[in-house]
């Protein structure tokens, strides 16, 4: 090992691999981060589009107060003052038919701040709403005892078992379950629902409020990161892709990368999804014990930001019930751009083949479908955005494929918001990893 600061490489720049590389140069490393692309972000940045001129992010996304890791990953590189957050928990949802419903949690001490916001919730009929307080119980005591019939069912499978009617699951259980784990309550696994559930709405008044950046992704954090991590020595690269993991003594010694560079390290933290990790460990992959990662599936997300003529939402956010839009977003009141729209389609596989053009359509007819004035509307602009692999298909199968941080050659450590933090794959999941891998190795290096 060299003399002087250990050499510990960061494979990803997204929010995995900046929040790792933050924490292991606050330990003092010598940091390199690797980014194959020509900009940080991973799968939540943001772009200027051309039309409007206006900063878009490749879709919308929501923090909660209880992702505590990545709250204070954004203040650790200053980034708390670009985020809005709720003073309670409100979520409405809109039906086509039977209108709207708000789960409007008044600011009471958690959980009974969530328990009157359901006890108020329109859209489930009284017995429903009490059923869906009593299934929430028996979730948590299933979690508690860590009941085995977590890691075998599906949400649906759960929530059927629980009790919970069809309309039930559809205009309260399943909007949420589709959102944390960008999954179909038929396929998303019961266990990482579980935890949100636990976290997010049966926790404290403050871990339920919904989190939203007042910029844009990429502008929320990667660059404070990046500024964070080469104030302490470190460096971050951009157009640098690994081609190879070299080992000697069955130990991670250098990084072989595309243009032709030998970087040599002491430790190493992966923090690319499992595709591209699998494409630099090569043959090294079944030795390293990743090869069954080829079997995890990838789940899209499809976003469409619109620019309509006028503001068409009285709230920062509301869900559709029953539709193929699942989120709409007005992003006039979470980030300032007057009359612009997103909305987000999670586990999209129907339409994220279908062209711009149909996808838009789609939306706009849901929007009409569920939005008091929006057939008055006058659509402007509108951009697709598709990320076909926008996270791991948590299913109870992929759950059961999820990586520890370790692996088996001991200076090589795994972050990213598929590896089995207990979580579904969000940004909380991803920065979460990230701090476990980077103590991991950090600690490595310090003992050797």
């Amino acid at each position: 090992m060299n003399g002087g600061r250990q050499r510990v490489a960061v494979i990803g720049g997204g929010f995995a691999g900046l929040a790792a590389g933050v924490t292991l140069a606050d330990a003092g490393c010598d940091v390199t981060l690797l980014e194959s692309r020509p900009q940080l972000g991973g799968r939540a940045y943001s772009f200027r589009d051309q039309a409007t001129g206006m900063t878009v992010d490749n879709g919308q996304h929501a923090m909660m107060g209880c992702y505590t890791h990545t709250l204070a990953f954004l203040e650790r590189i200053g980034a708390a003052s670009r985020l809005f957050r709720q003073d309670n928990l409100r979520v409405t949802l809109v039906d086509p038919l039977r209108g709207t419903g708000t789960i409007d949690c008044p600011p009471m001490p958690g959980p009974l701040h969530a328990t009157a916001g359901v006890l108020r919730y329109r859209l489930l009929r009284p017995a429903e709403r009490l059923r869906a307080l009593i299934g929430g119980v028996a979730l948590l005591a299933m979690r508690r005892r860590r009941d085995p019939r977590l890691a075998q069912a599906t949400v649906d499978q759960l929530l059927t078992t629980l009790g919970q009617s069809a309309n039930a699951r559809q205009s309260f259980w399943n909007p949420i379950a589709v959102a944390t784990c960008n999954e179909s309550p038929e396929r998303a696994a019961a266990a990482p629902f579980a935890e949100v559930m636990a976290l997010a709405f049966f926790g404290s008044r403050a871990d339920s409020q919904f989190v939203f950046s007042r910029v844009g992704l990429s502008e929320l954090y990667t660059d404070l990161a990046r500024q964070a991590i080469e104030a302490r020595g470190g460096r971050v690269e951009l157009h640098a892709a690994v081609e190879r993991i070299e080992t000697r003594d069955a130990r991670i010694a250098a990084l072989a990368l595309r243009d032709g560079r030998r970087l040599e390290v002491d430790a190493c933290v992966s923090a690319v999804p499992p595709a591209s990790l699998l494409g630099f460990a090569g043959p090294l992959a079944a030795e390293l014990g990743l090869d069954a990662l080829a079997a995890i599936e990838s789940s899209p997300i499809v976003s469409v930001h619109l620019w309509f003529d006028r503001s068409l939402l009285d709230e920062p956010f509301v869900g559709l019930v029953g539709r193929a839009t699942h989120w709409l977003f007005d992003r006039g009141r979470i980030a300032g751009q007057p009359h612009c729209m997103s909305a987000v389609i999670s586990a999209g596989r129907e339409l994220v083949e279908h062209d711009s053009a149909e996808i838009t359509r789609a939306v706009v007819d849901d929007l009409q479908a569920c939005v008091p004035g929006a057939r008055e509307a006058r659509l402007e602009h509108a951009v697709v955005v598709k990320e076909k692999r926008a996270t791991m298909s948590t299913t109870p199968a992929s759950e059961r494929l999820r990586p520890r941080a370790t692996t088996r050659i001991a200076n090589l450590f795994l972050a990213g918001d598929w590896t089995a933090t207990g979580l579904p794959p969000t940004i909380e999941s991803a920065v979460r990893s990230a701090g476990q891998a980077a103590a991991l190795a950090a600690a490595w290096v310090r003992g050797h």
